[in-house]
């Protein structure tokens, strides 16, 4: 077994080269970019959006939907 990187920033250069090594430079940034921490607070956006329901709400809307008579083309599924 090779020996293990002795810090992060090793590590971090290491697995960029073994990425590099196996997708080239521009696929290995690519994959990478998926990864970014992005922006923002995730909890509160979530909070803000969602609705403030009980698992026993959520489970009636899920029986609901799973209910509906399908859309089609020529129906109005506006009020859904």
């Amino acid at each position: 077994m090779e020996n293990l990187a002795a810090n992060l920033s090793e590590l971090r250069s290491r697995g960029f080269r073994a990425l590099v090594d196996a997708l080239g430079w521009a696929d290995a940034v690519r994959f990478l970019r998926q990864f970014e921490p992005g922006v923002g607070n995730y909890t509160e956006e979530r909070d803000s959006i969602l609705p403030d329901w009980d698992a026993g709400t959520l489970a009636r809307k899920a029986v609901e939907v799973g209910s509906r008579k399908p859309c089609r083309t020529d129906d109005s599924c506006a009020d859904r």
